[in-house]
């Protein structure tokens, strides 16, 4: 893969799992990398310690995407850092498989991940590129397709999943690879947007899941094994770099080939 040196790149949701594995990888291909958490707190900056051991710059900046008014000052405080961001990575979630929201109602879930989900994606991914298409249209030198933001889904929301996670998160992830293609037809030629659909990825919840879930996710996938947050992190880079200039409104699946009919032998939901 080229080299990203010169380029500026934001990664939401960067403290742990896929996005701390992409902005290291991005690190490692010569990108500044803006790193996003709720808070300032160890594990985004022992995060920075890492990037900066690599030889690039990091800047960080800090919002609680629950609540829909720090978006604008988000966007500007990352913006601002250098006045460019050439690639944005709206990796940032709500985890309601475990910790305090495994027990919470299946509409609070819900409400939350429309929100921290759905809608800061669609609202941050309008303000920045509206940023980036500003930018494009001012420049001397009008390379089609040099910004980009890159959305994550998830493989199965376009064929369903038995459970409440399932349900779930077909509706806010399917949300989100939908409106991909809508954001890559308002932002092109200047802006290219694609989206990321990782399979079963072994996060936190992959580490320490029951037997019958391991085995699911194993038989479910070509490659008989859990993806890591690295496999999706390689597909990102690639669709930030200049390599995928002719690529948008695609949505890549990450998952090692999808091997049907492994759901059936149970319909047990997380």
């Amino acid at each position: 893969m080229k080299r990203l040196a010169g380029k500026t790149i934001m990664v939401t949701g960067s403290s742990s799992g896929i996005g701390r594995s992409t902005a290291l990888k991005l690190a490692e291909l010569e990108a500044d990398v803006v790193v996003h958490s709720r808070y300032d707190a160890e594990p985004i900056q022992s995060l920075q310690e890492e990037l900066k051991s690599l030889g690039v710059r990091t800047h960080a900046v800090f919002a609680d995407f629950s609540h829909a008014e720090s978006f604008d000052s988000f966007v500007e405080s990352a913006w601002g850092w250098k006045g460019q961001i050439d690639g944005w990575v709206n990796n940032a979630g709500g985890d309601v498989l475990t910790g305090d929201w495994a027990d919470h109602s299946l509409t609070e879930k819900l409400e939350y991940l429309v929100q921290v989900d759905v809608a800061a994606t669609l609202q941050l991914s309008r303000l920045i590129g509206r940023k980036m298409k500003q930018k494009w249209s001012s420049g001397s030198e009008k390379n089609s397709g040099s910004y980009s933001i890159v959305n994550i889904g998830w493989d199965q929301a376009w064929q369903g999943m038995a459970g409440d996670s399932g349900e779930l998160f077909a509706t806010t992830k399917g949300s989100i690879m939908s409106m991909s293609k809508s954001l890559a037809q308002s932002l092109a030629p200047a802006v290219r947007v694609n989206c990321v659909a990782p399979g079963w990825i072994q996060t936190q919840w992959g580490e320490q899941t029951s037997d019958y879930w391991d085995r699911r996710a194993k038989g479910e996938s070509l490659m008989e094994r859990w993806g890591q947050p690295d496999d999706v992190a390689n597909a990102i880079a690639w669709l930030v770099s200049d390599e995928a200039s002719f690529v948008a409104g695609q949505t890549i699946n990450v998952n090692g080939g999808f091997r049907y009919g492994v759901a059936a032998e149970s319909n047990e939901a997380v």
